[in-house]
């Protein structure tokens, strides 16, 4: 229970700052350029609110429904919206009175309904039209040139995305970047089942995928896992080059199986690199010896030897040892926890400091490769055969990123990836998000033409019900998946 609450109170934390970083964009912006905020609001308020306070003319507060925040500019039209919306509300109730009126036979009181209907039905059109037509005033943002209204509509993104840069950027500076290179693994990887079943072995040194370069052993996943067609993975096998054609649909069966999961790791050839205990060398063992076999059963790698020695616990191991050309066999005792003290050489990670100054533009560059790899995702993710929509989720899935214990390594780094994330996910031309308005910006201005009130109407209502169908199967399919 005590990982969950810090879980929780990670993704918190973490969903507050972005959704402040992105709406103090929106706001300081449009106060920039002489627009009047009504509201600035931490999470939505319907019906009430958890805090707020006027200052100037600004209502700060912090709403209890946790799914975002707003800015609310002031608009000269919302008399009239605020009338429109209570006269359609005595319209309905009107024309339910007349449904009622007209089962009944009761022609009189049909008559008034009808009547009263009629009116409001004027009224309401009346309203709409002086929306339409009525000319913004000079604190509105609609009254502000275009490029204007273009900066404050993309300040949340661009600030979310310096949020990353400055995350990262301090993250480098305090913790410096520490990964294992593909350089480094002269011994190659070892492969789980789902691997093997693509045609890896163990022990084969992944060169190139698709032609590129591997650096950090992380990208191979990412790049086996992430993917919208088919792959050439070119390898070394025994030294010698050869190449492994992997088809997408393949690769996307391994993901829907959770073949991921412990898919690559480090090839370790058991040979002792130092001795911790004095029995082991008093039993023979010297550095540098090899270990082939275990009570004659073949040991292909460190890995492969630990359960054969976790099953002859407080015992004595025979092991069979190539030194200099030799083949010995040297029994040693095996303690109760099932090792026998050596130590074995693996691969060191590299470590990159980087100075104050230094930090900044490596931020930028690391900042720009998780922009990149996330878009492709989402190009992906609309693409049926790659199935990666299946792995969308929601708000559970999200928190379930943080770790149980507290780490500000591991809260910042995820921190700075939802930054990623929000603001790309943001700029997607999709009416209400901030890409939707952006697109119809620039349209004005390429056109010098605004898109009509209408159209802007039923575009904002398309897209408000494309965002509740994303958020419902997101947040759908993240309860589906904790039942299965």
């Amino acid at each position: 229970m005590t990982g969950i609450l810090i879980q929780a109170l990670q993704f918190f934390a973490s969903l507050s700052m972005l959704v402040l970083i992105h709406e103090f964009g929106h706001y300081i912006t449009a106060r920039m350029v002489g627009a009047r905020v009504d509201k600035f609001y931490l999470f939505f308020n319907p019906w009430f609110s958890l805090y707020k306070r006027k200052i100037g003319g600004t209502e700060y507060g912090i709403g209890w429904l946790p799914l975002g925040g707003y800015v609310s500019l002031y608009d000269s039209r919302e008399i009239f919206m605020d009338e429109e919306s209570e006269a359609t509300k005595q319209k309905e109730e009107l024309e339910k009175q007349l449904k009622r009126a007209r089962r009944r036979g009761n022609n009189m009181d049909v008559v008034r309904l009808e009547a009263e209907v009629e009116t409001l039905s004027k009224k309401i059109e009346e309203l709409k039209e002086r929306q339409r037509t009525m000319e913004p005033v000079k604190d509105e943002l609609r009254a502000k040139k275009p490029w204007q209204r273009l900066i404050v509509m993309i300040a949340g993104v661009v600030m979310n995305v310096i949020f990353a840069i400055g995350i990262y950027s301090a993250m480098l500076y305090t913790w410096g970047e520490q990964y294992i290179h593909n350089d480094d693994m002269v011994n190659g990887y070892i492969f789980n089942e789902e691997a093997e079943a693509l045609g890896f072995r163990d022990g084969d040194r992944i060169v190139t995928i698709d032609g590129e370069k591997i650096g950090n052993v992380v990208e191979i996943s990412e790049r086996l896992l992430i993917v919208g067609h088919d792959l050439d993975v070119e390898i070394l096998r025994d030294g010698e080059p050869m190449t492994l054609n992997l088809a997408m649909e393949d690769l996307v069966a391994m993901r829907e199986r959770g073949g991921y999961t412990n898919f690559i790791g480090e090839f370790v050839p058991f040979v002792v690199s130092s001795i911790e205990y004095d029995s082991t060398r008093d039993a023979g063992i010297v550095e540098g010896d090899h270990i082939v076999a275990i009570n004659g059963e073949a040991v292909n790698d460190f890995v492969s030897a630990l359960p054969l020695l976790n099953n002859i616990k407080s015992t004595t191991a025979d092991l069979t040892v190539e030194r200099d050309g030799e083949t010995l066999d040297i029994a040693v005792p095996v303690d109760e926890n099932g090792k026998i003290g050596v130590r074995i050489a693996s691969v060191v990670p590299r470590k990159v400091e980087y100075s104050f100054w230094e930090s900044f533009p490596a931020g930028l560059k690391y900042t720009g490769k998780k922009l990149a790899s996330y878009w492709d995702q989402l190009v992906m993710m609309v693409n049926p055969e790659t199935k990666l929509y299946k792995e969308m989720g929601g708000f559970i899935a999200i928190g379930s990123i943080f770790p149980d214990a507290w780490n500000w390594y591991n809260f910042w780094n995820i921190t700075a990836l939802l930054s990623v994330m929000l603001a790309v996910m943001n700029l997607l031309p999709i009416p209400v998000l901030d890409g939707g308005h952006v697109l119809f910006t620039l349209w004005e201005m390429i056109t010098r033409r605004k898109p009509s009130e209408k159209f802007m109407t039923i575009a904002q209502n398309i897209g408000f019900y494309i965002l509740m169908a994303l958020i419902l199967y997101a947040n759908g399919s993240d309860i589906l998946r904790l039942f299965s």
